[in-house]
């Protein structure tokens, strides 16, 4: 039986963690906190040392006061115990401070780091890693290391120094007594270590599982409209239902170790409770010890167990900050897109002559997307992309974009290889307008300038008019701080558009990119966004991808596109002369309305220059050379 959508029905096999890479991660966060974590531990050898004062008063009290008729040390014994109860109080109250902003100095500093990291991974990392996942990994995988360079290690520090103080104090009372005590906790350590290595895997598959349920929620959340229009609420309820339950399971399979755990040190220190009696009363009864120790001796026992039962739980905390370093490294592991950058060319300027060689590409091992592409667009001139759906269209411009890297050929821009080129300073010259234009949750104004945050606002009103935004813009009450929301949404397709195009103006890109740039606009608004489009692609190296064959009609070259081979190529009238899968695609997107508009014998405007006396130019296609 199929699970539901978006739950893996074959998971990944379990991928060891590699501790040695783990403990590097751990290392170089503890350097990076080494003032802190040393303030730290001061101060909790200060509040341990203070907390072993008060146990060695029953003796004093009991042997001395009491026993030797001495009441004059009271007043002293009173003293000293205030005084080691104030200070473990004013300690544990500065170690907080201390190591608590340290712990959230270095979570920040840790999610800046990842989210850094993933935003220069390769767009083909993207492609195949939901977005939940990686927001996972930035905010919640950091979460753990609180346990690393906060409270959780020195604690664990704190409460061995605790315990062998106590073991050395605890020997020079009794060494048969603490023998037999010292028997029992290496039992109760030996099922803490049983229960860690079994703890491990468990925390490092909840936090794949965390991922994986957050990012099938963010997908439900960003489509919900989709959800509501096919009425698919109770299958995502169930998706997300199916994840929670797992991730539940994974989160009460692990109660039992702990649980355990704390069971058996309950018998542990009731073990322990009862050899006290039975040998500390012997001694007693035999000389060995006095009232005063044994009372001491029972207090100094509770010093040296506490400890070791908290680090249960620290060593629980630690080994899911380890889990979610393994998972950080993981994901840090990847090479960015600009790692080798600092051996690339730099590129100041770009006049954007952009040439295909040869080009061939593909997502998978023997499925090619794009055959032998090569063409030729000089600086300043446009190239159109056509041709059916998946023939490489978007693809061809992943690679102009340097999204992608030939598998073979290359892109030269410039005369230069794109690939020696470095990234950023090549994307500085790129402008972008895409199918799918994307506008973040803030003002029309923020949105606009996102290209060119310094711009002044005679620059943004400027991009806006050419783009005509601000026939829209004028409307709203808040003009240019009116709140797009979450991808745009409070915008129409076509005003979200235009601000994707004014975005693009202000660039001022000497390569620009059109993918569907006026896919979202009715015929009147698409008439006036032409007038800027011409505008903006003056002087510039300009890839246009277009459905709308009428929006290409004066590109200075016309690509077609079938199954990653470029058939036919040359001017709108040219390919129309040349009657081949252009001009088959053209007929096919007006036929339609020529047959129900258009009298016997007459042709719509936007069919005039198909008509064969009209065509001029060159073209090439499947009757002649490519």
């Amino acid at each position: 039986m199929p699970l539901p959508s978006g739950m893996p029905e074959n998971p990944k096999p379990k991928r060891k963690v590699d501790y040695a890479n783990v403990w590097a991660e751990a290392r170089s966060l503890i350097a990076r906190s080494r003032k802190a974590l040393a303030v730290g531990l001061v101060l909790m050898l200060v509040n341990r040392l203070s907390g072993l004062v008060i146990p060695a008063m029953p003796k004093f009290l009991i042997d001395d006061v009491i026993g030797k008729n001495r009441p004059e040390l009271l007043t002293l014994l009173v003293l000293v115990a205030a005084g080691a109860a104030v200070l473990q109080a004013a300690t544990s109250f500065l170690l907080s401070q201390v190591v608590s902003v340290a712990a959230q100095g270095a979570i920040a500093g840790m999610r800046k780091d990842v989210q850094a990291h993933v935003l220069r991974l390769p767009v083909s990392y993207f492609d195949s890693t939901k977005s939940g996942v990686l927001i996972s990994r930035i905010m919640n995988d950091p979460e753990g290391i609180r346990n690393l360079v906060g409270t959780g290690i020195i604690q664990l520090i704190g409460g061995l120094v605790t315990s062998l103080i106590a073991f050395g104090i605890l020997v020079a009372l009794n060494w048969q007594l603490t023998l037999g005590t010292v028997v029992l906790l290496l039992g109760f350590a030996g099922s803490m270590a049983m229960a860690f290595s079994k703890l491990r895997p468990i925390f490092r598959k909840r936090g794949e599982i965390t991922a994986e349920v957050t990012g099938r929620l963010t997908e439900t959340l960003g489509g919900v409209r989709l959800v509501k229009t096919y009425v698919a609420e109770p299958r995502e309820q169930a998706v997300f239902g199916a994840g929670v339950d797992r991730l539940f399971r994974n989160i009460a399979s692990p109660i039992t170790g702990p649980s355990a755990v704390g069971a058996t040190s309950i018998v542990i220190v009731g073990a322990i409770g009862v050899i006290v009696l039975a040998v500390g009363g012997r001694s007693i009864l035999a000389g060995q010890m006095t009232t005063g120790e044994l009372f001491s001796y029972v207090l100094y026992v509770g010093v040296m167990t506490v400890p070791l039962i908290q680090i249960s739980s620290i060593g629980t905390q630690i080994s899911e900050a380890f889990a979610g370093l393994d998972r950080i490294h993981e994901l840090r592991a990847v090479a960015t897109e600009d790692a080798a950058d600092d051996e690339r060319e730099g590129t100041p300027d770009v006049v954007g002559d952009v040439v295909f060689e040869d080009v061939s590409f593909e997502y998978k091992p023997d499925v090619p997307v794009l055959r032998g592409i090569s063409f030729h667009a000089p600086a300043g001139t446009t190239t159109a992309l056509v041709g059916p759906s998946g023939a490489g269209k978007s693809t061809l411009i992943g690679l102009v974009m340097a999204f992608y890297r030939p598998g073979q050929g290359r892109v030269v821009v410039d005369g230069r290889d794109l690939a020696q080129l470095k990234l950023r300073d090549y994307r500085h010259h790129l402008g972008v307008v895409m199918q799918d234009n994307f506008l973040f949750d803030g003002t029309i104004r923020e949105n606009i300038a996102f290209a060119k945050p310094d711009a002044t606002e005679v620059e943004i009103r400027e991009a806006a008019r050419i783009a005509h935004c601000d026939e829209f813009i004028d409307r709203f009450d808040e003009k240019y701080e009116t709140i797009v929301g979450e991808r745009g949404v409070k915008l129409s397709g076509g005003q979200r558009q235009r601000v994707g195009i004014a975005r693009a103006i202000l660039a001022n890109p000497r390569v620009l990119i059109l993918d569907e740039a006026t896919s979202s606009l009715d015929s009147e608004a698409e008439a006036l966004i032409q007038d800027g489009l011409r505008v903006l692609r003056r002087g510039r190296t300009t890839f246009v991808i277009a459905h709308r064959l009428s929006t290409i009609r004066s590109a200075d070259q016309i690509l077609v596109l079938e199954d990653g081979r470029v058939v036919e190529r040359g001017t709108h009238p040219a390919l129309i002369e040349l009657d081949g899968l252009y001009r088959r695609l053209y007929e096919k997107q007006y036929g339609l309305v020529r047959d129900l508009f258009i009298n016997p014998g007459e042709e719509p405007p936007e069919e005039e220059a198909a008509r064969p006396e009209l065509a001029g130019g060159v073209a090439q296609g499947r009757r002649g050379a490519l």
